[in-house]
């Protein structure tokens, strides 16, 4: 490949790039240790960015996820603690795949719009845009209050009573309630209550996960039934793919370049192939 068509890639965390706290609290809370925004990307940040011979910048953690932090004077749905690591959460537990992690903005009602003026800034600057596409698995809190009215959120119509369904968004423990072994700390007047279970992302397909599974996550079901043999049902195209394209065009159209693709060797290959 000749020098000048090679891609390099900038891979950035924008809740550490901007933030400039010189003293940071072991698990301090948000007000302690602070947080960077989408607005340190200026555009002389940008160009000394690109004179490294940047073409690309992965920006990484962009799309809201769960969080101890309550911002439900936004209008986002509050996440129970005991279903959240650490206290910013996991930027890999999606909450809404159709929201901004609000934590980034300046002006949290205006997070979307300042996220589409960083992809302007960055494409102005002469570099495409990489945000992170999580498809394997979600927040166990999943709800998307940003989705347009007409667009179906993930289980929205799932069969709960049965295990698999090639239609549901998710694979279910019938009769069987989530149960945390382990003893995370509480920090809610009740616990968190899961009936049905849901199948955790990490593939572990009981009631039990623990503390060192993705206990906070829940696995998407893309026609492939584990719980006989791994059979797939791709005939006709399962729901979760519909949904997942639906997800992906919606970010390509704020002029969003490219994706990495989380987990993707746990997704299955025809998916890609279709997608």
């Amino acid at each position: 490949m000749e020098q000048k068509n090679k891609m390099v890639i900038y891979q950035v965390f924008p809740r550490w790039f901007g933030n400039l706290r010189p003293s940071p609290v072991m698990n301090g809370s948000l007000a302690e240790n602070g947080v960077g925004k989408f607005s340190a990307f200026t555009p002389l940040a940008l160009s000394k960015i690109k004179g490294l011979g940047v073409t690309h910048v992965w920006y990484t953690g962009v799309i809201e996820h769960a969080t101890k932090t309550d911002y439900t004077m936004f209008g986002i749905r509050k996440d129970h603690s005991a279903v959240v690591k650490g206290k910013a959460g996991s930027p890999y537990a999606i909450k809404d795949y159709y929201d901004i992690d609000p934590d980034l903005a300046d002006n949290i009602q205006n997070r979307m719009s300042e996220f589409e003026d960083l992809v302007k800034r960055t494409h102005e600057a002469g570099m495409k845009v990489i945000i992170d596409f999580v498809p394997n698995h979600v927040a166990r809190q999943y709800f998307s209050d940003a989705r347009e009215p007409f667009v179906e959120d993930l289980g929205q119509t799932d069969n709960v009573s049965k295990a698999f369904d090639v239609n549901n968004n998710f694979y279910y423990l019938p009769g069987q309630t989530l149960t945390l072994r382990f003893d995370p700390q509480r920090e809610e007047d009740f616990a968190y209550s899961e009936f049905p279970a849901k199948v955790t992302g990490n593939n572990h397909f009981d009631a039990y996960p623990s503390q060192n599974d993705w206990y906070e996550t829940v696995k998407l079901n893309y026609g492939v039934d584990y719980m006989h043999g791994g059979a797939c049902h791709f005939n006709t195209i399962p729901n979760t793919w519909e949904k997942m394209l639906e997800i992906l065009l919606f970010w390509a159209d704020k002029g969003v370049d490219g994706f990495r693709c989380d987990m993707a060797e746990m997704v299955p290959v025809e998916f890609w192939n279709w997608v």
